[in-house]
């Protein structure tokens, strides 16, 4: 089975108080285990921009079962990913989304989180993921 709303929201709002912690501004998404979005919030003048990047890390840690900074390191020249930010209609290839686990190990959705240095959305985004550990 894939995330349920309330998990979804679960991540969400434990990512939005570690941004709020954090004092940065962000786009936080979460989509399911076929990558469609079940979960979104803008924070208050949250770049625009961001949105979409958001969402396209979400659905990017989904479709590859990794983060996305991971999936960078593999697609930088030279390395055996090399572009694949150009398939499936775009990708995000740096840090700020993460595959999301059940209880049993198993990827049941991803989180995306744009707004600030790719740092504060790894981090804001791993916040999320820690609110759903054991769920």
């Amino acid at each position: 089975m894939g995330i349920t709303l309330k998990q979804a929201q679960t991540a969400v709002q434990a990512a939005h108080d570690k941004a709020l912690e954090m004092g940065v501004k962000m786009n936080i998404a979460v989509v399911d285990s076929g990558a469609n979005l079940v979960a979104f919030i803008r924070m208050d003048d949250a770049w625009l921009g961001s949105l979409d990047i958001s969402i396209r890390k979400a659905k990017t840690a989904r479709f590859f079962d990794m983060p996305t900074g991971d999936l960078g390191k593999a697609s930088q020249p030279g390395g055996s990913l090399y572009n694949i930010e150009h398939s499936n209609g775009g990708l995000i290839t740096f840090p700020g989304g993460i595959p999301l686990k059940n209880s049993e190990g198993q990827i049941f959705g991803a989180i995306g989180v744009s707004g600030s240095t790719v740092e504060d959305d790894h981090a804001v985004a791993e916040a999320g993921v820690r609110a759903l550990q054991g769920q």
